[in-house]
């Protein structure tokens, strides 16, 4: 298996099983697409903005399809210049509940800076790292039933069913599993109540939307979407669809292609997800041959904000939204519009 320098993947292998519970994450190393520059006259292009979300935290658990959401997550200049956008995009893609294959020869180490616990993490050198991997797989996988049964959960819990064999690793696990519910499906786990450490789990940047079905297989959606929110936004307000299914392909999502956890990712993304009224899907005027757009939605623009959705790429990324003038200041002018119209509305 090639290894790419500086990134760490954790990638999900499809198979005969992809129907059933998620039995491992493999953390490997994936080759990094060269990136390109795909500039248009702005600064805010978005195949600059897919590579370099993700990429800047770099032994985060991304259980993916085939690549890893870094590929299309990351925020560009965050490991160089904050004023160049390299190729990158934070993405929520697809993990868990399906089949993971185990682990063999990858590991999974501990977060970096930007990225870490509130306690110093234990050295997992001196552990067999493909049991780490597992128990974070694991862990994941118990974090996607709570979801779905709409349970809370404790740190004791955890401790007692998942991790109970390595409890002096829980900071790492519990950080990398949350990390991977974030950005592959779009899931919080937030703690209710620090005297009993316990947790919920919600939706990302208050979006409403999961795309659950009453399937006990069926898995969160919320990922997808806050990639190609962030695409829109990173492209000015007004992504090609072109350079949607771009960032889409890196993590091996494609049109047509059945999908174990988005279905058939067209349907999703130009069909449900504009029915949903997250998205907007139009005819560029005039395009010869068709060419099509996406815009945010109004339900996306009533349930989040460019500024929430800065943050939150600036969190992972473990910098801050200022580091982005660009987008920062398209963030401030969309909060400024949305004061105005509360002001009218009154």
């Amino acid at each position: 298996m090639p290894h790419a320098p500086k990134r760490r993947r954790y990638m999900l292998e499809e198979g005969h099983e992809a129907q059933g519970e998620a039995q491992g994450l493999v953390c490997a190393q994936a080759p990094v697409a060269d990136e390109e520059d795909t500039s248009s006259s702005s600064s805010t292009s978005s195949s600059s903005f897919p590579s370099s979300f993700l990429s800047s935290s770099s032994s985060s658990c991304y259980p993916l399809i085939s690549s890893t959401p870094e590929e299309a997550y990351a925020l560009p200049g965050t490991s160089s210049s904050s004023q160049s956008p390299q190729s990158s995009c934070p993405s929520p893609m697809a993990v868990a509940s399906a089949p993971l294959s185990q682990a063999d020869d990858g590991s999974c180490s501990q977060k970096e800076e930007g990225l870490s616990t509130s306690q110093p993490l234990p050295d997992t050198e001196s552990f067999p790292k493909n049991v780490i991997d597992d128990k974070v797989s694991e862990l994941v996988e118990f974090l996607l039933h709570k979801y779905r049964t709409k349970e809370l959960t404790t740190k004791a819990e955890m401790l007692n069913i998942i991790i109970k064999d390595v409890q002096g690793h829980f900071p790492v696990i519990f950080s990398e599993a949350s990390e991977c519910m974030q950005l592959v499906f779009g899931i919080d786990v937030k703690e209710v109540d620090p005297s009993n450490h316990s947790y919920v789990l919600v939706t990302t940047l208050g979006l409403t939307y999961d795309g659950m079905l009453s399937d006990e297989q069926s898995m969160p959606k919320t990922g997808i979407l806050i990639l190609i929110l962030s695409i829109i936004f990173m492209e000015g307000g007004c992504a090609p669809e072109k350079v949607v299914w771009e960032a889409l392909n890196v993590m091996g999502v494609y049109a047509g292609r059945e999908h174990f956890i988005y279905g058939e990712p067209r349907e999703l993304i130009t069909k449900v997800l504009v029915q949903e009224g997250y998205l907007e899907y139009q005819q560029v005027p005039n395009s010869e041959p068709d060419r099509y757009e996406f815009q945010w939605g109004p339900r996306a623009h009533m349930e989040t904000s460019k500024m929430s959705l800065l943050e939150f790429l600036a969190s992972v990324n473990g910098s801050d939204p200022r580091s982005f003038p660009v987008w920062y200041e398209e963030a401030l002018r969309d909060q400024e519009g949305r004061k105005e119209f509360c002001y009218f509305v009154k």
